[in-house]
């Protein structure tokens, strides 16, 4: 086949792209390639173009397929450059929007910054105790008698208490904008040991309360089959049950010793961080967006959306926490107080200020919050597939007449966004597994690309449908990701260590630290340096988000709604949030 290659590309990648392109092909102009190749061939080119591609990469690749017509196979890097047919404008106009066009739809994004900026500079207060501060020092193996969430929650509410506060959340968000911390009456509230603080608290103080408490595990009662089917209406219902032992403490009443330690649970030796000047002043500066948040606030707790805003939230906390937990300390950090986070896993030495961590998870959970609207239209996309766009054979006629009538809807609903709903019925053989990926190209904001996630019931069928979309789809493993493993075996094999690692975590200070995803993936494309990818530490986490197309099996997904501990859902919300799903074969 005989293909030319049109280079668009500005800056460092232009000398990138034409060491690329020279190897392959003859020069016929100063960004224009052209040669007889192979499919092979063509393949390894784009491949190695994709390795090397960057913001500034633009290269279109056309098949000629005589004299008077050519087809675009594909193109690599910024597809602005070109349009469908690969043409490259003559003139351009330009407006500077100010990315309004998704951050206009995100009308509580001040709201999900404040809660999460604010949770991330209260989460890990707890770990200002005595006991938790001599833990991080002598590698105590047992936990902790309560957990430093529930210290950490048992301040706050003391603070709001302190304001005399409890029905109105604009008392206690002056006083702290105010930075009217008063350790030694916070200390006296504390020791009270409330069984339920979160109880008596205004609104935002429960949703912050909610946040703090949930940004290792969700709060589960211990007698959990007597809640079974227990409706959780709002917040204020939740916040009437829950108490420190919903899974914030560990008797060990028989252990020489207990007592003290639980006594040491509210003692703070080395004070409360009101000393730490940095800290307060970003406590005062988040409090004031808080307070001018109230009056959305309200709204969304009267429509219902304060659930998805606490989920965004939450997300962001504990997504910024588990970055910055595996971060090393900030050397620069002027320590004034002496109290830290957590401590080195290799050599178990202090590693982080407790400040510093706290300043370090507020600045990381507020850059992921910004960048979550963009996130809906970051991610790559497969595009130009030309299996997709050719009429199916007779035998499968059906395909096109799905695909028509789908288009004529998009046409029908115009500008409007809304989503969609099918179910693809059909014997074994039809086609099933292929018309999906015809159906969901047609159901793309272009109506010519892929984005989506097939979610399988069984593991084998994993493997096997990746090769067939190889195969007769056309997508190569820069555009198909498969998730290798089972997720049920994994936590067989798993359980023998899973208690020891997590203890192991615990008595570092380092939780968050624990993997966002176990399986491999096979996926074969360099990510994006920038937006999400920069907080995720793991190639694999980045390869689950940013794939075009992810085949997977069905529970990898359901981990959105079902995690009780850990981060395990935060990559499957991420990935929902930009991609549609199809879920094949669902009564396996």
């Amino acid at each position: 086949m005989m293909v030319t290659f049109i280079s668009q590309c500005e800056k460092n990648a232009l000398n990138k792209t034409r060491r690329v392109l020279d190897s392959f092909a003859n020069r016929i102009g100063d960004n224009t390639w052209q040669t007889v190749i192979t499919e092979e061939g063509l393949s390894a080119v784009k491949k190695l173009l994709r390795k090397t591609a960057s913001k500034n990469t633009a290269v279109s690749c056309h098949w000629i397929r005589s004299r008077s017509r050519s087809d675009l196979l594909w193109v690599v890097g910024n597809r602005d450059k070109f349009d469908k047919k690969g043409n490259v404008p003559v003139n351009r106009t330009e407006k500077n929007i100010v990315n309004s066009q998704w951050e206009n739809n995100w009308h509580y994004l001040p709201i999900i910054k404040a809660l999460s900026a604010l949770a991330a500079l209260f989460h890990d207060w707890g770990k200002a105790t005595a006991l938790f501060q001599e833990k991080l020092k002598t590698s105590f193996s047992l936990g902790d008698p309560i957990r430093h969430e529930w210290i950490s929650c048992l301040l706050f509410s003391a603070f709001v208490e302190a304001s005399d506060s409890q029905d109105d959340d604009l008392v206690w968000l002056i006083a702290l904008a105010n930075g009217e911390l008063n350790e030694s009456q916070l200390k006296l509230i504390v020791n009270q040991r409330t069984k339920k603080p979160i109880e008596k608290l205004p609104p935002v103080a429960k949703m912050l309360s909610w946040l703090i408490l949930s940004h290792h595990r969700m709060p589960l009662p211990l007698d959990k089959d007597n809640w079974r089917d227990e409706p959780a209406p709002d917040i204020a219902t939740i916040s009437k049950w829950i108490d420190q032992t919903w899974g914030y403490e560990n008797c060990h009443e028989n252990e020489k010793g207990y007592q003290k330690r639980l006594n040491s649970c509210f003692e703070f030796h080395n004070g409360l961080l009101s000393q730490s000047s940095i800290w307060l002043k970003q406590l005062k500066k988040w409090a004031q967006r808080l307070q001018d948040c109230l009056p959305k606030i309200q709204q969304s707790i009267t429509d219902g959306s304060h659930r998805l805003i606490l989920h965004h939230a939450r997300l962001c906390l504990m997504l910024g926490d588990h970055y910055y937990s595996s971060q090393s300390a900030d050397k620069n950090w002027q320590d004034t107080i002496g109290l830290f986070a957590n401590t080195d896993r290799k050599t178990k030495t202090l590693k982080q200020k407790l400040d510093e961590h706290l300043m370090g998870v507020e600045k990381n959970a507020l850059h992921i919050a910004h960048l979550l609207p963009a996130f809906e239209q970051e991610p790559p996309v497969a595009q130009g597939i030309h299996a997709l766009k050719k009429t199916s054979p007779k035998a499968f006629d059906w395909q096109n007449k799905a695909v028509e009538k789908i288009k004529t809807w998009r046409e029908q609903q115009g500008k409007s966004q809304s989503g969609f709903f099918a179910v693809n019925m059909a014997s074994t053989g039809c086609g099933k597994t292929f018309a999906n990926a015809k159906v969901m190209r047609a159901l793309s904001s272009d109506g010519d690309s892929l984005r989506y996630i097939l979610a399988l019931g069984l593991r084998t069928l994993t493997l096997q449908t990746g090769d067939e979309y190889r195969k007769r789809v056309g997508l190569d493993n820069s555009e198909l990701a498969v998730l290798i493993g089972s997720k049920a075996i994994m936590e067989l094999h798993n359980q023998s260590t899973q208690v020891d690692e997590f203890l192991e975590d615990s008595q570092s200070g380092s939780e968050s630290l624990e993997p966002l995803l176990n399986e491999d993936i096979d996926y074969d494309c360099n990510i994006p340096e920038e937006g999400l990818a920069t907080v995720l530490r793991q190639q694999r986490d980045r390869q689950f988000l940013y794939a075009p197309v992810l085949v997977c099996t069905i529970d990898h997904i359901m981990d959105a709604t079902e995690t009780k501990r850990g981060g395990r859902y935060i990559l499957p919300s991420l990935r929902l949030m930009s991609s549609d799903l199809v879920i094949d074969e669902v009564d396996d």
